[in-house]
Parts: structure tokens; C-alpha cells; sequence
């Protein structure tokens, strides 16, 4: 409704819901900014609203949620990458011989770059039910009415997307084989051997160092496998999973963080690096002990 004062309980309804409805938002899309979009717009349509015809204002938020959501994903208005340079205030480090919950589909509270990354291959329908009913526990039902099907058909979409999840899913033979490219990258970087770095980068492989004196972005192969020292440098740590990605994570003498690296490996290629070297950055983080 218009003219809605801080103090309606509407507004202390919808702000019950805000956290849930961004949770939905953020998972379908990959962004945070995206997602804070779609639920601002949710509030706006609920002001405009007579809320006395709404039965279960959490079912028709979340549904809200959704519409505007797959519309966005439809209308190719999202920013689908999910980078870790754009959420390094959010990364998630485990050192690699300790617990890591890696569980990519039970998400819990916290949602993993390398899910995001398998949802993103996944069409905006697929998604978007695969989101609400798997994650959220959203009825069939109430997912064919966002998406105009049946609640048979949107039974076989979930199904369907749940099964894409599955197979994209990576087990723990090839995250060991992604941690071999990323060790094969080090040691060739360490040697020098510009070669063998070729062979374990992708051609549009992206190298972004975050430093001290800004952020730089290193494009191609060649170009990266140039700069690979800067990585191999940083690297002399300890392995770390950083947001289900390998990665390595080194301290000074006194327990500083000194720089944290991630590696993102497809078909056996490194096609992304990220290191952080920046002190004000890492110390955002939520790193770990050294060891």
C-alpha cells in the first residue's frame, strides 16, 4: 500500500521476510546486487498492494521473488559470473587438511561459487525450480504457478535440473585433479618452465591480482604465463579450498595474512587465477589460522 510509515506492520512483515526473499534472489541469480534489486522491487509491489486479499504473505513474497527473478534471467539482465574478486568480503577458506563442507547441494545458510557456477548452466526455468523447491522447499505447486506449468511438469523440470546439479556436480577424484593442475601451474611457474605453463592454462585464461596499489587484470595465456612468477611467489603457503575452489593461503612470520590465491579449473585448464595480496583486503577476510 502507498505511503507505507516505518512503523506499519507491513513493513515489519516484509522486513521478517527480507533475509529469506535475498537468500532466494541471490541463489537464483548470483548476485548480490541483482538480488537486492529484485527484492527492493517486491517491496515496491507489495506497497502497491491490498494486503488484505494476501493470505500467506511468505508464499506470495517468495513467488513475487521468483517472477521478477526469472524475468530478469530471461531478459539476460543479470550478471551471471560470479566472481570472486566481486565477493572477496564473503569467501569461505578451509585449509585442506581440515574439515571443508563441500556439499553443493546442501546449502544451508551460505551458498559456494562452484554452485553457482553449475547453476548457471542450467536454463532460467531449471533454475529457478531447482532453487525454490530444492533449497527453499517451495511446493511443486506453487513453482508451476511462477512459471505457468503444471505441478506434474514442474515436478519433471526439478527433477531434471536436479540431475544436471548432480552430474556437474565435482567428486573428490576431480577435485584432486583440479588441485594437480593447480600444483602442476606452481611448480612450472616456480621453474620457470614457460612451455608446461601453456599447457595447464586455457588460451582466455583471466589472471586479476589485487594489490596494494590497485587491482590488475592479466588476459590470455601467454600474457599470464609471463606474470606467472607473481603467482608462484605468492603460492609458497598452504593449500586451501577458498570458496570450493583450490586455492593457497600463506602468512608472514607473525600470523598476518600475506596472500591468498584461488584457481578456477575446467577440462583440465586453469581458465581463471585470483590473488590477493592487498593487507586491507585480506584483512576483510574470514581467514584461517596458520598452520
Amino acid at each position: 500500500m502507498s505511503g507505507t510509515h516505518p512503523t506499519d506492520p507491513i513493513v515489519g512483515a516484509f522486513e521478517a521476510h527480507r533475509d529469506r526473499l535475498r537468500g532466494v534472489a541471490y541463489r537464483v541469480l548470483g548476485s548480490h546486487a541483482d538480488a537486492e534489486d529484485v527484492v527492493q522491487e517486491a517491496w515496491l509491489r507489495l506497497s502497491r498492494q491490498d494486503t488484505g486479499t494476501i493470505d500467506n504473505l511468505g508464499g506470495w513474497l517468495t513467488t513475487v521473488v521468483g517472477r521478477i527473478s526469472l524475468d530478469v534471467l530471461r531478459s539476460g539482465r543479470t550478471r551471471p559470473e560470479v566472481s570472486l574478486d566481486d565477493q572477496l568480503s564473503e569467501v569461505t577458506v578451509t585449509l585442506d587438511d581440515a574439515p571443508a563442507p563441500e556439499d553443493l547441494v546442501a546449502l544451508g545458510d551460505s551458498v559456494g561459487l562452484a554452485l553457482l557456477t553449475v547453476l548457471d548452466s542450467l536454463r532460467p526455468d531449471e533454475r529457478l525450480a531447482f532453487v525454490l523447491h530444492d533449497v527453499f522447499a517451495v511446493p511443486h505447486g506453487e513453482i508451476g504457478t511462477i512459471l505457468g506449468k503444471s505441478t506434474d511438469a514442474t515436478k519433471m523440470l526439478t527433477s531434471r535440473a536436479r540431475r544436471k546439479v548432480q552430474n556437474a556436480q565435482q567428486p573428490t577424484s576431480t577435485g584432486r585433479q583440479r588441485r594437480e593442475v593447480v600444483q602442476a601451474f606452481l611448480a612450472a611457474a616456480g621453474d620457470g618452465q614457460f612451455e608446461q605453463l601453456l599447457e595447464v592454462l586455457h588460451p582466455e585464461v583471466k589472471f586479476t591480482v589485487h594489490t596494494p596499489n590497485g587491482t590488475f587484470v592479466t588476459l590470455g595465456a601467454t600474457e599470464v604465463a609471463t606474470r606467472a612468477r607473481v603467482a608462484a611467489g605468492a603460492a609458497r603457503g598452504h593449500a586451501a579450498t577458498v570458496n570450493g575452489l583450490p586455492g593457497v593461503i600463506s602468512w608472514s612470520e607473525d600470523g598476518t595474512p600475506l596472500s591468498l590465491l584461488a584457481f578456477t579449473v575446467a577440462a583440465g585448464r586453469i581458465t581463471e587465477i585470483t590473488a590477493v595480496t592487498d593487507p586491507a583486503k585480506l584483512a576483510l577476510m574470514d581467514l584461517p589460522d596458520p598452520v
